[in-house]
């Protein structure tokens, strides 16, 4: 017989690593699409204009834009993307070479 009780092993010890959940842009920030918004359990945000919902509740931007969380009832947030105004390269440059050269002033040598 034992005269002593063998030593036992904690069952404790173990613990998951954590999700890193929330929001991950925030209102006013410019966003590509694709970008991830808010990583969360369950949808606790919803998802509004142009904004896409994965499949374990995560909302991303479909198009480039920025970010507004707008509240929908008492207790509801729903986030959008809007929509920025598209500027082609074309368009730029052809407004910069039709504007009119400032009027330079003559510089008077010192002396």
């Amino acid at each position: 017989m034992a005269h002593k009780k063998g030593g036992g092993s904690s069952r404790n010890g173990r613990d998951s690593k954590a999700k890193r959940l929330g929001v991950k842009r925030n209102t006013g920030e410019v966003v590509l699409a694709g970008t991830i918004l808010v990583r969360q359990r369950g949808t606790r945000i919803l998802a509004g204009e142009n904004v896409g919902v994965g499949r374990d509740h995560t909302l991303f931007a479909l198009r480039t834009g920025t970010v507004a969380f707008d509240q929908t009832g008492r207790d509801r947030t729903r986030a959008n993307v809007r929509a920025l105004p598209v500027l082609r390269v074309g368009e730029l440059v052809h407004e910069v070479s039709e504007a009119k050269p400032a009027e330079a002033e003559p510089v008077e040598a010192a002396g």
